[in-house]
């Protein structure tokens, strides 16, 4: 959904919401008859006018217009970096504004209280101290979400844990953190007059729960049951434990904050009722309604991706421009000097075309055997380019000793396009490759000089398939495993792949 969109959305909202306020004070006039029981018994006279229904048109107007300008106005411009300093002292003063307001509007509906006091002063003291709580919270959650409205997304997409689903499950959970937010800013304003701390509690750490538990079974538990071919059963049993790990997490941090009071209990109730009775079944649902039948449009997808990207794959690789360079160099070795290093140019083409027509052909190979390729490819370069005395190829390839695995010829296009954008016979140029692992992370970067080819060179004018291609096979292989870096300059072209492998 566009953010313009979003924006209206949220106005219509936040606007029905107010005029549903303004209704519901106006149509509790007659209930609200009864608080003057409490100004009589303080012997003060009582207006339903002034005592109740302008305050509270008052109370509920600043909330609304607050939340327009902190969610319209004041957070969007902050977070662009626009006019950061006004718009800071602009929140600051409708902020204290809200707290008079406020204040004075619970003089007026609740000028009973003041004669509980000694004097005046304690009296205000006390109404403004309310105020302030009331208003700095409901305020700091306006604010938390208009930043969240702005960033939330970019934020989560920086979570390594959420980023490896993908941004459709990304953008689910900012709507729902998003939902969260607006029924706890609801809350508060629903609950303005009699400010409910124990309910804005549970709603504050129920819903939250419920939520991370909920994408946690759709997104980790049930994939990893299906994959067993489990139904309903084992994943509720191993739900429930899941459950009772978070209710001891739960039940030691309620000791710590709420030391053995009501609220801990009820808390620790709902939540685990919850997250068995209305969690778990209605992930189990989602799951089997959406993520399923897109989990197996994906795979179909991915296996036809697949089938189309090798064959794509092949075509590129197989270079009659790259080939014939190679012979021509290797029949001028041969005739300027021994047989040696023409022969053992032939040996690497020919291990090349080998590697290229049979073990292209398979899902995963070693990555000893795909660095064995690259090398060969390089040295075959060399041997080509050895005569120029201007051409610096640098390589810093570690020698593969590890059971990693990879699919054929990813890394390929990479260095391909470095030799075949970055060399030039005339003029000065460079390439440098690096490859190494950790643990079962595979690091690659590969630079090379740019320089603008000749009219007459037969690959000015071809974009080529290749890194496209790779982009494609990435995408569909290693979703959420890779990390692809491209940047170009004026003089250098820079590669940098992290890849996750098995």
């Amino acid at each position: 959904m566009e953010t313009k969109n979003i924006n209206q959305l949220e106005f219509w909202i936040s606007t029905t919401i107010y005029v549903l306020a303004v209704i519901g004070i106006c149509s509790t006039l007659g209930s609200n008859i009864d608080r003057s029981y409490f100004f009589k018994e303080a012997h003060i006279s009582y207006n339903i006018i002034g005592n109740y229904l302008i305050p509270e048109l008052f109370k509920a107007s600043v909330l609304y217009s607050s939340f327009l300008l902190f969610n319209f106005c004041f957070v969007p411009q902050m977070v662009s970096s626009k006019n950061v300093a006004l718009n800071i002292i602009l929140s600051i003063v409708i902020t204290f504004v809200s707290i008079l307001v406020w204040m004075v509007a619970n003089t007026y509906t609740e000028a009973y209280l003041l004669l509980r006091y000694n004097n005046l002063d304690d009296a205000y003291d006390v109404f403004f101290g309310n105020a302030i709580g009331y208003i700095i919270i409901t305020y700091l959650l306006f604010n938390g979400y208009a930043y969240f409205n702005e960033r939330g997304l970019a934020l989560l997409s920086k979570i390594n844990y959420l980023k490896k689903y993908g941004s459709e499950m990304l953008a689910a959970f900012f709507m729902a953190i998003k939902i969260w937010l607006i029924t706890l800013m609801v809350l508060l304003v629903v609950n303005s007059l009699r400010f409910n701390t124990d309910l804005i509690l549970i709603w504050a750490i129920v819903p939250p729960l419920n939520i991370a538990f909920a994408f946690h079974s759709i997104f980790e538990t049930i994939p990893k049951i299906k994959k067993q071919s489990k139904q309903f059963g084992k994943y509720f049993w191993k739900n429930i434990i899941h459950i009772l790990v978070v209710m001891a997490a739960l039940l030691v941090l309620a000791l710590i904050l709420f030391n053995g009071k009501d609220i801990a209990a009820i808390i620790l109730i709902i939540t685990s009722l919850t997250l068995i009775f209305f969690t778990t079944p209605l992930s189990w649902y989602i799951y089997k309604q959406k993520f399923e039948k897109q989990s197996q449009l994906q795979f179909l997808k991915t296996e036809l991706g697949k089938s189309d990207a090798n064959l794509n794959f092949l075509k590129s690789q197989i270079n009659p421009h790259f080939l014939f360079n190679a012979l021509n160099t290797l029949f001028g070795t041969a005739l300027q000097e021994n047989a040696e290093r023409t022969g053992e140019g032939i040996q690497k083409l020919g291990d090349m075309m080998r590697f290229m027509l049979h073990e292209n052909t398979l899902d995963k190979i070693s990555l000893a055997r795909e660095v064995e390729y690259l090398n060969n490819y390089i040295d075959l370069q060399k041997l080509r380019t050895s005569r120029t005395a201007d051409i610096k190829i640098e390589t810093q390839i570690e020698e593969q000793l590890s059971n990693l695995h990879i699919t054929p010829m990813l890394l390929i296009p990479f260095i391909e396009n470095a030799f075949k954008h970055g060399i030039s016979m005339q003029q000065p140029s460079y390439i440098k490759i690096t490859l190494q692992t950790k643990e079962s992370t595979l690091y690659f970067d590969v630079s090379n000089s740019i320089y603008i080819k000749p009219d007459n060179d037969p690959e000015k004018l071809k974009s080529g398939i290749g890194l496209e291609n790779v982009k494609q096979r990435l995408s569909l292989l290693y979703l959420g495993k890779h990390e692809l870096i491209i940047r170009e300059s004026a003089k250098e072209f820079f590669v940098h792949l992290t890849l996750q492998l098995d």
